[in-house]
């Protein structure tokens, strides 16, 4: 795979106001301009980015119908009403279940929660679910990460003489449900100053109102934001402004007392004694709480985050572990039958989107197939399997294209769909899937743009290996957490060489461990390269190639960094010598 790489250098004006903020921060010039990069340019933007302080987390009362939906639970707490506190079954909605029924536990034990059955019951608010609410003497149903297209279904409970109140983060339709109250800050009646909170976040700010208005101390909330921290790594949301201090702080808890279920994985994982990244979170934590929804019920998940005994904990942790085994075979084989189908249409190759439809794929992973598919092929991707008379699908979307748009476009041939500007779900009818892969296609050909099909690294700045000290890569750390919105910063060095002691390692001989010097310094940088392998003889050769990368820290040695390379770019005429291996 080639990128192609895109570096637009700043101006002569924000190069000299990155030196002045440089030196005003005892940083680097070229840390600097990554700050004005992000639109930080005077001092005290740059503390409060370094530093996010929770004293400066929006007023809760500033979404709408925030007073109507704390007035409601105040009524439900005093009248001894049963309580639901109803979510998702991803890593959003399980830890925002898990955070609003852990804190109100805490003030009120006539409460339960509830997860819907991914296979049974489908996405979002279902009538068995509403049913058992029903059975079960429930008054009033909190319902996160989902329900704002749920019209008919809360129509239905209302009848029944159940109250709704809705947090969720997902793009509201025209029409909106018969709730009680309603907290979604993308609700175009919404003032709401900051709008990619996660479906957790949500739920966070219903509590912090909740508490505000009791006169509960905002410090009985700060345990919860290590949920926080996992929702808005795992929903891929704005790592910046309030989701920014939220993950933050939720990291530092994550840390240093995570609650005992988010330990227990930690410890499962392997990531026991180590600094806990957003990364970590995206790659290792997220998956395992996700599996036991993909495999099997979510609310497994839910029961380990709110635990409170270590050795339960983690033997629930082991057995969602065993899922997140489970999910990876299922997943790898999917992902392969896909780029097989991938590979046998021609059309694709034309085609600014990929639609693939199978009876026999497993609804739990057609999500994860999706994203593998459109990191692969850079284009928008929808994976749909059948469920009886019905398909359902999952579609995730490539840099700078709204999925949800063009999912909304079909709408006429669809049942129910939902989601954000990147990754969407929709049901329709079986025999209706041939004329929205024909819609879905055309939608796309006449609204993507050439560049968003490309592969595309963009180079934050151009630095050699001498710039790349310790005080470099400290300030560089002040940096996260990371996310869109703050992606990790992308470095690339132009003419460097193999030191002569770089390799090819891995089970199937597919990446490279590199000791790099450049042409400026006689510094030793080691970089690693994954499923780079077929760069190995041209790089061998000892002639020089430019590469694009992160920095990243040396796990093997303490106090020194290694390079996490992405692309390898070589000189055009050695190009060929590419295929060949060491």
């Amino acid at each position: 795979m080639h990128f192609k790489w895109i570096y637009e250098p700043l101006s002569p004006q924000m190069q000299s106001a990155a030196k002045e903020l440089g030196e005003k921060l005892n940083m680097s010039t070229i840390l600097a301009q990554l700050l004005i990069r992000r639109g930080i340019t005077t001092e005290s933007a740059a503390k409060r980015f370094f530093r996010p302080q929770l004293n400066d987390i929006i007023n809760p009362f500033l979404m709408k119908d925030m007073d109507v939906a704390v007035d409601r639970l105040n009524d439900a707490m005093g009248r001894k009403e049963r309580i639901m506190v109803y979510g998702d079954y991803d890593v959003d909605g399980c830890t925002s279940v898990a955070l609003v029924y852990k804190f109100l536990q805490q003030f009120y034990s006539n409460i339960e929660y509830y997860i819907p059955d991914r296979y049974e019951e489908g996405y979002g608010v279902s009538r068995k679910g509403i049913d058992y609410a029903h059975q079960s003497g429930v008054k009033l149903v909190i319902i996160l990460d989902c329900g704002i297209k749920a019209i008919e279904e809360i129509a239905y409970a209302k009848s029944l003489g159940i109250d709704f109140i809705i947090c969720d983060h997902h793009v509201p339709d025209e029409e909106m449900p018969p709730a009680v109250a309603i907290l979604n800050p993308k609700r175009p009646d919404d003032h709401y100053p900051f709008k990619h909170l996660s479906g957790c976040g949500v739920g966070f700010k219903f509590m912090q109102a909740f508490a505000k208005n009791n006169g509960i101390p905002f410090s009985r909330l700060i345990p919860m934001l290590d949920l926080c921290a996992v929702s808005i790594a795992a929903d891929l949301v704005q790592v910046e402004e309030e989701n920014r201090i939220l993950a933050f702080h939720g990291l530092k808890q994550l840390n240093q007392n995570p609650s005992l279920g988010l330990k227990a994985i930690i410890d499962i994982c392997g990531l026991s004694g180590k600094e806990i990244s957003m990364s970590d979170i995206v790659f290792k934590i997220g998956p395992r709480i996700n599996a036991s929804g993909r495999m099997e019920s979510g609310k497994e998940s839910v029961s380990l985050l709110v635990e409170k005994d270590y050795n339960v904990a983690l033997q629930s942790a082991k057995h969602i572990n065993e899922y997140n085994e489970q999910r990876k075979d299922i997943d790898k084989q999917m992902t392969e039958e896909a780029n097989q189908i991938v590979a046998r249409l021609e059309s694709q190759k034309k085609q600014s989107s990929i639609v693939l439809y199978d009876e026999n794929w497993k609804k739990g992973v057609i999500g994860i197939v999706a994203s593998r598919l459109t990191e692969i092929y850079f284009r928008p991707t929808v994976v749909i399997t059948r469920d009886g008379d019905f398909a359902t699908g999952s579609a995730r979307s490539v840099m700078g294209f709204d999925i949800y748009s063009a999912i909304k476009s079909c709408r006429d041939l669809l049942i129910n769909f939902g989601g954000h500007t990147y990754a969407a779900g929709l049901t329709m009818r079986w025999d209706d899937v041939p004329r929205f892969v024909e819609r879905f296609h055309q939608y796309v050909d006449n609204h993507i743009l050439p560049e968003q099909t490309e592969a595309i690294l963009h180079i934050d700045e151009i630095i050699d290996f001498k710039d790349i000290t310790k005080k470099m890569h400290h300030d560089l750390k002040k940096f996260s957490p990371f996310g869109p919105g703050n992606l990790k910063p992308r470095f690339c060095t132009n003419n460097v060489y193999d030191y002569g002691t770089s390799k090819v390692v891995g089970r199937e001989q597919e990446h490279i461990k590199l000791e790099l010097i450049d042409s400026k310094s006689s510094n030793v940088v080691n970089g690693i390269a994954f499923g780079q392998s077929a760069s190995a003889r041209y790089i061998k050769s000892k002639r020089s190639f430019d590469i694009a990368y992160t920095i990243e820290d040396n796990v093997f040695r303490h106090n020194n960094v290694q390079l996490q390379i992405e692309d390898i770019r070589l000189t055009e005429s050695d190009e060929n010598d590419e295929h060949n291996a060491l």
